[in-house]
């Protein structure tokens, strides 16, 4: 493993799959949405070409996966022209390094995200008390400390421009991690929404694993901003997107999409907030 890159100590395998695993769906002709284990990637670009960028980076131990996924799609031996994370939860930095080695591409990030992705400062622990299911009480095993990408990661244009994504923009969705971005296309409206709202309730096992689908806020055992991840969830359905991706669960389209995400807004405190948990803030009750 390169010198000036390694995960933290706790890195490890997580056991957990769901019925999607392994299994990628065209959203548009240019994004492809691809589930490892219990969380989504995205390739960016139309398959003939070779301009494509890889959004976030999936579980641990997953990088062959990712890899033989991309040639799939783009030929072999192809290689994305970046990155873009997200943010640096390691459900979607998982395989980053080795991909990173594979691939030797630039890694971009919003810059609130770097303590996290420089070995610098590690997330706030998951909390297993939070209000849910299974998935919340497994939390304590989720590595948690910070990775360090050396000088392979870089910090995302404060214009609001995406490298090698010429017609995204990244808007800046706080709450669920404090440099969390999501990324917006005008011209067809399509969205690549990361954590900031989820189309399966991640708490729950039964649900991650089936990946019933329904519209739910950021995955509640690792939220720690609930005030600033409802106002996330207002601006990117202020956009009104007529498709969007997220981290987890299926993709989700037109009328279905636009109203789920009213319901979300004008149900956030009980659809999304945990009625429990440390890094619930009793205010917004």
């Amino acid at each position: 493993m390169d010198q000036d890159m390694n995960y933290g100590s706790d890195y490890k395998y997580i056991p957990t799959t769901s019925i999607q695993s392994g299994m990628g769906i065209e959203v548009l002709p240019d994004l492809y949405c691809h589930t490892v284990q219990i969380v989504n990637i995205h390739l960016v670009g139309k398959p003939e070409s070779n301009e494509f960028v890889l959004v976030d980076a999936g579980m641990p131990h997953s990088a062959e996966k990712i890899i033989s996924t991309t040639e799939e799609r783009f030929g072999e031996n192809s290689r994305p022209k970046a990155i873009i994370l997200t943010h640096g939860h390691f459900d979607h930095v998982g395989a980053i390094i080795e991909l990173v080695e594979h691939w030797q591409v630039p890694v971009y990030a919003h810059e609130l995200e770097m303590p996290f992705l420089t070995g610098q400062k590690a997330y706030p622990e998951p909390d297993p008390t939070v209000e849910g299911g299974m998935v919340s009480k497994m939390s304590p095993i989720f590595p948690n400390e910070p990775i360090d990408l050396g000088n392979h990661i870089e910090t995302l244009p404060s214009d609001g421009s995406v490298p090698h994504m010429p017609e995204f923009k990244w808007i800046h969705t706080p709450g669920h991690a404090p440099g969390h971005v999501s990324l917006f296309r005008e011209k067809d409206r399509a969205l690549i929404a990361g954590d900031a709202f989820v189309t399966v309730k991640q708490e729950y096992l039964y649900k991650v694993l089936t990946q019933e689908q329904e519209i739910s806020g950021p995955p509640r055992y690792l939220t720690t901003d609930w005030k600033a991840a409802k106002e996330s969830v207002k601006k990117l359905a202020a956009l009104n997107p007529s498709v969007a991706v997220t981290g987890h669960g299926f993709s989700m389209f037109g009328e279905e999409l636009s109203e789920s995400l009213e319901k979300l807004i004008l149900h956030f405190d009980s659809i999304a907030v945990p009625d429990y948990g440390k890094y619930v803030d009793k205010n917004l009750h």
